[in-house]
């Protein structure tokens, strides 16, 4: 009788007819179970599927791994490893987060400084940090480095780290994104990153940088009239002025796509916010009809007496502290290209009006947050009903909503889905 064979993996297992065949079952599964484990190679994997895993380790389980095998070992020198690298900087008394050492940082610059790409630091409050931040960013002068980021993740740090960026700036010709957060950048600074870096910046964000710094707006207005490439722009409200808006809305320079704002305030009445005229705001709109304007108020109710008392052409609006229902009125009857509204609180005044007002005006709303107010259900139904399907996000505490007499909190997440035309539900704060 002819003998047959099978294929496993690389090897050819015989068979004979007249053999006793094994009964199909349990002992078979593990047999199955065994083969396939024994025959899997981890060292044989491609150098593309290794280089992504790679890119999710820490430094030190990557240099653990690339001791695995030869061929990992490879990847590990690839310079495509090494052109996106985040370090964190902290000292362990002060901070939570697992921090690189600063000599492994330099090791790391000094060997793959003509790969550096992205370089992003995050640094706690301390000072060993900063001044070890510093000196690190000395070192990048001989790097392609296209986007960097500096995150303070507590204050005070970074604070005498200007004259350490502008050496960056000396010497990086190729820069298209920079985020800076709590940490200073003055106007010398960014006039050098305009001469160095004007045809390749496309995202600046220094939303946050600290109101005690010496900062003027004719830095930000030198980055807009000569990097006219700039798509994204992120920046604390206090240094807009009517001259940056129109220099953003200058026909040489590129539609704006994202417009970030931060409206905040650390000491309260210390602050006198000052108003962007409407015409300002009407030639940015005019020159990039589509842009995302995005505002972030962080502050106390008698803080928003400038704002919104024109049309303001914002599209994504939150509110993060306390906000009033006058200031909620206004903004259904001026924000006609509002997409997305998030109130996380305010001074526990039912806003019926104030959000019917806002279905009716705003036709381009498509997201509400709301949390730590009230809203009574029939108007909350009412609200949904006028706005439609055309509200693909609907995230409402269910403590927001308060029964009336028309509606309970059992009915309205029916009614809800009616108008929505997909189940809805309120949310629950999970108890722990």
């Amino acid at each position: 009788m002819k003998r047959n064979s099978l294929s496993v993996g690389n090897k050819i297992v015989q068979l004979s007819g007249a053999a006793k065949q094994p009964k199909v079952g349990f002992y078979s599964s593990l047999n199955q179970t065994h083969t396939h484990t024994v025959l899997l190679d981890w060292g044989s994997l491609p150098h593309h599927v290794v280089l992504q895993i790679f890119q999710y380790l820490p430094l030190l389980d990557r240099a653990c791994a690339s001791s695995v095998c030869r061929r990992w070992n490879e990847v590990f020198h690839i310079p495509d490893l090494w052109r996106k690298f985040e370090f964190e900087l902290n000292q362990s008394a002060t901070s939570s987060f697992k921090s690189t050492h600063p000599d492994l940082i330099q090791q790391i610059i000094k060997k793959h400084s003509a790969h550096l790409q992205y370089v992003s630091f995050k640094v706690d409050s301390s000072a060993e940090s900063a001044e070890a931040a510093c000196d690190i960013l000395s070192q990048l002068v001989n790097c392609s480095i296209q986007t960097l980021g500096l995150i303070s993740t507590a204050k005070p740090s970074f604070m005498n780290v200007s004259e350490h960026l502008t050496v960056v700036f000396i010497n990086s010709k190729s820069l298209s994104s920079i985020k800076i957060e709590d940490t200073p950048v003055d106007d010398p600074s960014l006039k050098i990153l305009v001469a160095n870096n004007s045809d390749t910046l496309r995202l600046l964000k220094m939303s946050s940088c600290p109101h005690n710094f010496p900062q003027l707006p004719t830095g930000i207005l030198c980055v807009a009239d000569h990097c006219q490439g700039l798509r994204e722009l992120a920046l604390n409200y206090y240094i807009l002025t009517d001259e940056l808006f129109l220099a953003l809305s200058s026909e040489t320079h590129v539609n704006l796509e994202h417009l970030r704002i931060d409206v905040v305030s650390e000491n309260p009445g210390q602050i006198k916010f000052h108003a962007i005229k409407k015409h300002s705001w009407d030639a940015l709109i005019k020159h990039s009809p589509r842009v995302n304007v995005v505002m972030h108020f962080f502050l106390y109710e008698e803080e928003f007496e400038t704002f919104f008392k024109e049309e303001t052409p914002v599209t994504h609006l939150y509110f993060g502290r306390s906000v009033s229902r006058v200031v909620l009125g206004r903004v259904g009857l001026n924000c006609p290209r509002l997409i997305e509204l998030v109130v996380c609180a305010n001074d526990l005044q039912p806003l019926d009006n104030e959000l019917i007002c806002i279905a009716e005006h705003c036709t381009n709303l498509t997201a509400l947050g709301l949390s730590k107010c009230e809203v009574s259900c029939s108007a909350f139904i009412r609200f949904v009903r006028l706005c439609g399907r055309r509200l693909t996000q609907l995230s409402v505490m269910e403590e927001v909503l308060i029964p009336d007499e028309d509606y309970s909190l059992d009915e309205i997440h029916t009614e809800v889905s009616k108008y929505l035309g997909r189940v809805w539900f309120p949310d629950v704060m999970p108890l722990w």
